[in-house]
């Protein structure tokens, strides 16, 4: 393999050579499947897991197209609009764009809620060709007359499934009918649930599907493990956990917001440098963490499923679930954090009594069993009971049985 891949794939020189300056000299499966029929002209819907090239798939066709159309950006009106679920990834898309962009006359800017809207507004009246954005800071923007879509020529949808796991969906679907009809379209997602095909659908015409690993499958590189552990104990296994030294970069994860602020404290107490991010705390805050964690000033971020997408850190050495999450695609999502690329990752959890039935989900999902730490409790190696319903008591009941009418089998029975 040599430097000029992202040449053959169509992309321009300088281009590559923005990608020399970042020793990206290989394209990765998503980027080769993507960026051919992107220049094109061809709408596509992507499906990869996280982590594997996608922001550079779009964002590298985008930019060389524009750099090739005629005119410039007008006040208020971008000319690509790329909607993310968080503000994280917006951000981590905009550094993308940054830095991809190097030698290009094309302006960017990255608009999100959280944060006062000043210099948004003032970013878009000068004039910015490509805008990433949240849907409900684009869409409070476009009602103030700030952002106009008349001239958006390319539309990128990113981490659908995510959107439709944070109630987005209602704002995609205002957005959409308000873009030109005339347009090149693209949406990516990590799984397809059948409201995702359905908006693809509407979105995209007659697209381009590339598909470069199963949905849902975790990176073969990472290995995965769980502990059943009782909820009380939970606290002291992760500090086992922590206290091995391997153990050099660790996003935690936790379901609620006040109990990442907890852990991170019960960390620092015992002498674990860590970190809280989840939705409460304000974006400067946020920002704050991730580049104490991203620079190894702290070795631990604990994190909600803010954290599950979006945030590219390299070298993530585990992923601790000290919470199981209810839907199994954020327990993938969440593990994709580490062994990005091309390195390994771990990723451990810890599964009370009450989340076994979460477990079992992901097992499902995933294809697989996890392989457990320690011994297994009796009760979480059986099979998922199935809750029948009873014969209804009384005479009818006892009659029944004596004529051996709706009789169950024993099994049944005590299944039931």
């Amino acid at each position: 393999m040599n430097n000029s891949q992202f040449a053959q794939l169509g992309l321009s020189e300088t281009l590559c050579l923005a990608l020399n300056k970042r020793n990206h000299t290989t394209p990765t499966p998503i980027q080769q499947e993507a960026i051919p029929h992107l220049l094109s002209g061809r709408d596509l819907l992507g499906l990869a897991q996280t982590g594997t090239g996608k922001t550079g798939a779009f964002s590298l066709p985008i930019l060389h197209l524009l750099a090739e159309a005629e005119g410039k950006a007008k006040p208020n009106k971008p000319r690509a609009l790329i909607l993310a679920p968080t503000r994280e990834l917006a951000i981590q898309i905009g550094a993308e764009i940054e830095a991809y962009k190097a030698g290009l006359s094309i302006r960017h800017t990255v608009i999100f809620g959280g944060v006062s809207q000043n210099r948004q507004v003032e970013a878009l009246r000068r004039g910015i060709d490509i805008l990433v954005a949240t849907p409900g800071r684009l869409l409070d923007l476009r009602a103030q007359g700030h952002v106009r879509f008349s001239a958006v020529r390319f539309f990128v949808l990113d981490e659908a499934d995510r959107m439709l796991d944070m109630g987005f969906i209602r704002d995609i679907r205002k957005i959409v009918p308000a873009l030109p009809e005339e347009r090149q379209s693209l949406l990516f997602s990590a799984t397809m649930p059948k409201e995702i095909a359905g908006l693809a659908a509407d979105l995209l015409t007659d697209p381009v599907r590339a598909e470069v690993a199963p949905q849902a499958t975790p990176i073969e590189r990472i290995e995965q493990y769980v502990h059943h552990v009782p909820t009380a104990g939970k606290r002291v296994v992760l500090e086992k956990i922590l206290s091995d030294p391997d153990c050099s970069k660790v996003i935690v994860f936790a379901k609620m917001k006040h109990r990442t602020n907890r852990i991170a404290e019960q960390l620092c107490n015992v002498g674990i440098e860590a970190d809280a991010i989840n939705g409460n705390k304000s974006q400067n805050a946020r920002q704050r963490a991730l580049k104490r964690f991203k620079s190894g000033e702290v070795r631990v971020l604990v994190a909600t499923d803010i954290a599950a997408r979006g945030i590219d850190i390299d070298s993530v050495t585990h992923v601790i679930n000290y919470e199981l999450p209810n839907e199994p695609e954020s327990y993938v999502h969440r593990i994709g954090r580490t062994a990005r690329a091309g390195a390994a990752g771990t990723a451990i959890s810890l599964c009370d009594q009450s989340e076994r039935g979460f477990l079992r989900d992901i097992e499902r999902l995933i294809g697989a069993k996890i392989p457990v730490v320690g011994e297994e409790p009796a009760e979480a190696a059986q099979p998922e009971k199935t809750n029948k319903p009873r014969p209804a008591k009384g005479k009818g009941r006892r009659r029944n049985r004596r004529r051996g009418k709706n009789r169950q089998p024993e099994s049944a029975r005590r299944a039931a």
